[in-house]
């Protein structure tokens, strides 16, 4: 009876641990159920790691590495098999006889977990690369929900990668301490040399920093990153990857062992932001993605030296006297290719600040005489409307605007008389421009602006104010002119087709973009016939005069004559703007200065220059962030000064440069031009 009581206990005893056990996998697979049904979609892309982006400039030369991480991938084939080791010792030493999870590690973590909260260890590679891709190592993605979500997309993945392609794609994810992120990326940056390259001690330095880089970070935390390498090395004894000996060797070298001097994880040099911004900014438009982190290699046109030299130029006081807070904003165009080679958007500006403010391609400021070969003259000799430079026109007056009752002076208010053409635009006389746009119409003149990258529009509805390109700012004076809009870029590009036969070219800063895979986008400039050869050499050749100076008996405009550079073939044209006579009053206060104090003299909100040579085009704008904060007396020659100090820099020796070479279809007499046929 006993016997059968005993044997009857037995079997419901059984049963009940069976029914328990039913009942949890049973439970357990309604939460696994649960929680894996609510699972991110397995985005294979997502996986895989992009290098670094990298800008590299005219010589291919690298000057900047962009992106939020900094990242060398590394393929299959270059991993070794001592970083495999290291990994899966320390890791998940199961991990090529495993199916994405670990039923074994999964179920010492869960009693190792059952008395807290948080849900830690039991993860394979495969689970650890799909919570860097797809969840985050805080806190907040370590409980139950995750991991099951983890566990389920690692039994996905594993039916889609091989265990090399998974181990790989590890390898390159991983953070890395310092911004670096990738094994790869760390051997170079830690040790200069590459994963195979590696000691035993080195590799398990790498294959422990994943787990918490900021901890064992071998630069700031020394002993701990000891700790966790030593740990990394006798997991590779037990599981016979290394030999006692070599075992013995590794945990005796010291943590310092090849480290080299730790170098800045993320380069945008302070000299290139400007550009590099537009550059990036030029990218993500060739591309349609987010050109900084895509993996990219952008090779750009930029000329490292002449950034610099330009940078310098700028932001010292070794090649121009400044006044304190005046900003300076230029363009350098390569005129053969119509490529920005330099650009700087300001002085002074913020070195930890990346992609600030760039004032050299705003339109917000005035170039006002500078306009008046791209406005006045250029269409009138491309329309026919002169065809000798030596064509006489009234600077006579008084003189009004064409349909208004606002009078048109010039900085003197003074008239001249008669005066050639060359004359009137050498010595920027306002009426004689004005003059010569009624005579070309604002129709021509907007279309001869149009092909060299302007876009103006007429806000009076044929009204010829909105685009005189003329600069009347004698203090007390206060005409309303109204402002004519550009920037250094857009008066660089197109003071460019004057010196290149009238061929504008729309500017750029990228040659070509080459892919992760390898794929390459090579950058086709925009070009086109903007005005004849012989419209554009004349124009230059009047500009000479502003330069160099006149041989007439009038003679050129003191402040033009600053940026000569003796023996160098050049030509430009000043540009001020002016106030209205409420902003004019303002100014002078903001000054701490009167009228009579400036003597006759000009005072302004933006003094500016635009010049040629048969290699460069280079505009120069200059004034205060605040436009009421005028500019007076030595301040007027600072942008004429850039301009000098930049040529001299570019041109060693200026003497051997040849001049621009007279096309067809016109003759010179004396110091005049005529034009023959166009």
């Amino acid at each position: 009876m006993a016997t059968r009581i005993t044997l009857t206990s037995l079997k419901v005893g059984l049963i009940l641990v069976l029914s328990v056990i039913l009942l949890a996998i049973a439970a357990g697979g309604a939460v696994f159920y649960y929680y894996a049904k609510d699972a991110p979609k397995l985005n294979i892309n997502k996986l895989e790691s992009q290098p670094s982006t990298v800008v590299y400039d005219k010589d291919n030369n690298i000057v900047a590495t962009l992106g939020a991480e900094q990242r060398d991938t590394v393929k299959t084939n270059n991993i070794p098999v001592q970083l495999v080791n290291a990994v899966t010792s320390i890791e998940d030493h199961r991990f090529f006889n495993t199916r994405g999870i670990d039923p074994i590690r999964i179920a010492g973590a869960f009693l190792h977990n059952s008395k807290g909260g948080s849900v830690n260890g039991g993860s394979t590679l495969d689970m650890q690369l799909i919570k860097l891709s797809f969840f985050s190592t805080s806190t907040k993605d370590q409980n139950l929900r995750v991991k099951v979500q983890e566990a389920w997309m690692a039994l996905q993945l594993d039916q889609k990668w091989t265990k090399e392609e998974i181990f790989t794609a590890y390898v390159n994810k991983v953070n890395m301490a310092n911004g670096y992120y990738g094994m790869g990326t760390a051997a170079k940056a830690y040790y200069g040399k590459s994963l195979s390259q590696l000691s035993i001690a080195q590799t398990a330095l790498l294959a422990g920093m994943p787990q918490a880089p900021t901890t064992y970070n071998p630069y700031t935390n020394p002993e701990a990153a000891k700790y966790r390498r030593d740990l990394v090395i006798n997991a590779m004894f037990k599981y016979g990857k290394i030999t006692a000996a070599q075992q013995k060797e590794a945990i005796n070298t010291p943590i310092t062992d090849g480290l080299q001097q730790l170098k800045n994880s993320v380069n945008i040099p302070p000299q290139d932001d400007n550009f590099l911004k537009e550059a990036i900014a030029e990218a993500n438009q060739l591309t349609g993605e987010d050109a900084a982190n895509a993996g990219l290699k952008i090779y750009t046109t930029l000329d490292s030296a002449a950034q610099q030299n330009l940078y310098n130029i700028v932001n010292t006081t070794d090649y121009v006297p400044f006044t304190d807070n005046i900003q300076v904003a230029s363009t350098l165009i390569n005129v053969q290719t119509g490529a920005v080679t330099a650009m700087i958007g300001g002085r002074g500006q913020d070195p930890n600040v990346v992609f600030g403010n760039n004032q050299a391609v705003q339109t917000d400021r005035d170039w006002g005489s500078a306009m008046k070969p791209l406005v006045d003259y250029g269409p009138a000799f491309q329309n026919g409307i002169y065809k000798s430079t030596g064509t006489y026109i009234a600077d006579t007056g008084p003189y009004y605007y064409p349909n208004s009752s606002d009078q048109l002076n010039d900085w003197d208010n003074k008239y001249m008389g008669n005066l050639t053409v060359r004359q009137a635009l050498t010595l920027s006389r306002n009426i004689p421009a004005i003059k010569t746009l009624a005579a070309v119409g604002l129709d021509k003149s907007n279309q001869f602006l149009t092909n060299l990258g302007f876009n103006f529009n007429d806000p009076d509805g044929g009204g010829l104010q909105y685009a005189n390109g003329i600069s009347s700012n004698t203090a007390g004076q206060g005409n309303n002119n109204p402002t004519y809009g550009a920037s250094s870029l857009k008066m660089a590009a197109a003071y460019a087709a004057f010196s290149n036969g009238g061929v504008y070219t729309k500017p750029y800063y990228i040659n070509k973009i080459v892919y992760p895979d390898g794929k390459e986008k090579v950058v086709k400039p925009e070009r086109n016939q903007a005005m004849t050869p012989q419209t554009a050499y004349t124009i230059t050749d009047i500009l000479k005069g502003v330069v160099k100076g006149n041989d007439d008996a009038i003679p050129a405009l003191s402040t033009g004559l600053t940026a000569q550079v003796p023996g160098l073939p050049e030509a430009g044209k000043t540009g001020t703007s002016n106030y209205t006579g409420d902003e004019l009053n303002q100014a002078l206060d903001n000054a701490g200065i009167s009228v009579a104090s400036l003597q006759g003299g000009s005072i302004a909100p933006d003094e500016n220059f635009a010049g040629v040579t048969p290699q460069y085009s280079m505009a120069v704008w200059t004034g205060f962030s605040n436009r009421l904060q005028p500019i007076y007396g030595d301040n007027l020659y600072i942008a004429t000064k850039v301009f000098k100090a930049m040529m001299t820099s570019l041109y060693p020796d200026p003497s051997s440069v040849a001049d621009w070479t007279m096309p067809d279809g016109m003759y010179r007499s004396g110091n005049e031009l005529t034009i023959t046929n166009q």
